[in-house]
């Protein structure tokens, strides 16, 4: 493209954030893959992928080893280049690690492009709302009950009218036992969430739906594996509640199938984890087709500016004290933030993620 700057460098650093205690299944820290791009006419832009546990090393080498000497020379617009790294890591999945060392790249060229022009993601994006809501949010299945009431009490106390638990125990009574301790607390109007983390099968999941419906959960999340539609399709017919799912859907065809096959209620892609930016508003322009809301997942400090240029929302997570910032993952203050009034975002030009070196 004529005029247009041209990438000149692409350099990775990677960071280890312990979590403050250990998530289900043994995750005890994240870890931050940070790419900056520079370019010819020094412009600068700084990307980023995330992962809990696994991956980052191989994420770092897709970078290193497969994108940095690609990108040199072409140019900074993010969609060209999205397509033509796509393409070329292609051949080692669409999915996965690929996707989100594309992510660090393509998050690196949208942060440029603002940057460059002197204006905030959101507003380059094209800001449709100055406010989202948010729910409170915790990986709270191994909490035993008192730990719960406490963790969601303060939820409550902070003022949280929408908050999600998980569920998915070896036996139903006691999700039950945690969910209607958690209805109670929140009262009968919160917005109470339950996600299942990809654990059932579909005869568990529909016996486990139905138990809950009494208890009025706005949606049910992840209650398959990902993958499985024809799953997800036979569920639908035995249950009522709504199924939010997309956190480990990995490409936009993923999230069309299904969209088509009418078992995507609220979708909640992960811009990581989807491959960037790029990826995450076709997703996003995609699922407004269908009338179906965007929830991005986790990454509240970047998933609340996404969610402010979406055609439809729903909420953006307030992840219990698993931020960027929380985990010292940031080195000053953002312009993002996510409580009890919603999210918001008034950054600096760029994203405004000033990732601690």
């Amino acid at each position: 493209m004529s005029g247009e700057a041209t990438v000149t460098e692409l350099t990775c650093a990677s960071r280890r954030l312990p979590l403050p205690g250990t998530w289900d299944g043994g995750v005890d820290f994240h870890d931050v893959v940070v790419a900056r791009l520079r370019t010819d006419d020094g412009g600068e832009g700084t990307g980023f992928s995330w992962t809990p546990r696994i991956g980052a090393s191989a994420v770092r080498a897709v970078l290193e080893d497969e994108c940095a000497d690609v990108v040199r020379g072409m140019g900074s617009h993010p969609v060209p280049t999205w397509e033509a790294l796509y393409a070329r890591l292609h051949e080692a999945g669409p999915g996965g690690i690929t996707a989100m060392a594309l992510a660090a790249v393509d998050i690196g060229l949208w942060d440029l492009r603002a940057r460059t022009a002197g204006v905030s993601l959101v507003d380059f994006l094209g800001r449709r709302r100055d406010v989202v809501g948010a729910y409170a949010s915790g990986v709270n299945l191994d909490y035993g009950l008192d730990e719960l009431r406490e963790q969601v009490s303060r939820w409550v106390a902070a003022g949280h009218r929408a908050v999600k638990i998980k569920v998915g125990s070896a036996e139903l009574d006691r999700d039950l036992e945690r969910i209607a301790a958690v209805r109670e607390l929140v009262g009968p109007d919160a917005k109470l969430m339950v996600d299942a983390n990809q654990r059932w099968d579909v005869p568990t999941a529909s016996r486990a739906i139905n138990a809950f419906e009494r208890f009025d959960p706005y949606w049910i999340e992840e209650p398959l594996p990902a993958d499985d539609i024809a799953g997800h399709v036979r569920l639908r017919r035995t249950t009522r509640v709504p199924f939010a799912v997309g956190e480990n859907l990995r490409t936009v065809r993923q999230f069309r199938d299904m969209l088509v096959a009418g078992v995507c209620d609220v979708a909640q892609p992960n811009v990581v984890r989807v491959g960037g930016i790029t990826p995450f508003l076709r997703i996003a322009e995609l699922a407004a087709a269908f009338d179906v809301p965007v929830a991005p997942h986790l990454l509240p400090e970047m998933s609340a500016q996404l969610a402010l240029c979406v055609p439809q929302v729903s909420m953006v997570e307030a992840i219990d004290r698993a931020s960027l910032a929380e985990l010292g993952g940031l080195a000053e203050p953002s312009g993002v933030t996510v409580d009890a009034d919603g999210a918001r975002a008034h950054t600096a030009p760029g994203h405004g993620l000033v990732f601690d070196a």
